[in-house]
């Protein structure tokens, strides 16, 4: 374990943007129900990345981050 501060980038790939979202999310088939997962997302890319994990049935909650 490192004493490195978690990443908050947007998690879209090459996206360098500063984090303004929080996408919560989990794989049913894997995840137990109350387990949840981040992808942190800019407004540019929130949207993407949401319809991204929604149409998976993966997304549980949308919040915002700072």
């Amino acid at each position: 374990m490192t004493d490195e501060p978690a990443p908050t980038t947007c998690s879209a790939r090459g996206c360098g943007n500063a984090a303004t979202w929080a996408l919560r999310w989990n794989n049913p088939k894997i995840h137990t129900p109350d387990r949840r997962k981040t992808w942190l997302a800019c407004d540019e890319h929130k949207d993407s990345l949401s319809d991204f994990l929604d149409r998976r049935s993966f997304l549980r909650e949308v919040e915002p981050f700072s």
